[in-house]
C-alpha cells in the first residue's frame, strides 16, 4: 500500500453531519479511484474516512499514536481489526505497550503527512490536529486541500483559514486526482 498513490484525510473528532457526509464521500470516491486513504484512527472524520475506504480498492492505512497493545481510542478497536482483516495497514512508531500520549500525536501527524501524496482537511476547528498535519504537508512540499464550510460554524474555521492561507479549495474528489495524484 505504501507504493500506491495516497491521500491523508483528517479533521474534527466531534464532526458535524456535514463533516461526516463529506469525509465519507471523499474517502469512498478516492478509494474507488484506487487511492489509499491515510488517517489517524481518531473518532470523527478519521474513523469515517477509514470506514468508507477500507473495503474499496484503495484500502486504508491508520497511523496510531500509541502501541499496538493499547489502541486509542478504545471505541475504535473494532475498526482497527477490520482495517487489518480487509487488507489495510496500521502503523505506529510507538513501543507495543505504550499508551496514548496526546502530546505525541503531532509526531503521528508528521507520519500521516509524510507517507501521503497530499492532505485533505474535511472539517476542523482553529486548534484541530488536522491543521498540524496540514502544516507538516506544507513543510514537506505537499498539497493541502480543504473543503469549505459554513462561515458561522466553529467546525469550519480551520478549513476556511487554510483556504485563505493558500490551501486548495475542493468540492469534488476529482479535483484532488487532477491536482495531486496526476502530478
Amino acid at each position: 500500500m505504501l507504493n500506491k498513490n495516497s491521500i491523508a484525510i483528517g479533521g474534527a473528532r466531534k464532526c458535524s453531519k456535514y463533516g461526516a457526509k463529506y469525509s465519507a464521500k471523499f474517502a469512498k470516491e478516492l478509494a474507488r479511484a484506487d487511492i489509499c486513504i491515510i488517517s489517524g484512527l481518531a473518532n470523527g472524520i478519521d474513523a469515517i474516512a477509514h470506514t468508507y475506504s477500507k473495503s474499496e480498492r484503495g484500502k486504508t492505512i491508520a497511523v496510531i499514536g500509541s502501541g499496538f497493545n493499547n489502541i486509542y481510542p478504545k471505541e475504535n478497536i473494532l475498526l482497527y481489526k477490520e482495517i487489518l482483516e480487509e487488507g489495510g495497514c496500521v502503523i505506529s512508531e510507538c513501543e507495543p505497550n505504550q499508551k496514548a500520549d496526546l502530546s505525541k500525536f503531532p509526531l503521528r501527524n508528521r507520519i500521516i503527512s509524510g507517507i501521503s501524496n497530499g492532505v485533505l482537511v474535511v472539517e476542523a476547528t482553529k486548534k484541530s490536529g488536522a491543521l498540524i498535519t496540514a502544516d507538516f504537508a506544507i513543510e514537506q512540499g505537499k498539497d493541502v486541500y480543504a473543503i469549505p464550510g459554513d462561515i458561522n460554524r466553529k467546525e469550519s474555521e480551520g478549513c476556511n483559514e487554510l483556504i485563505k492561507d493558500g490551501a486548495i479549495l475542493v468540492t469534488s474528489y476529482k479535483e484532488i486526482l487532477e491536482n495531486c495524484i496526476e502530478k
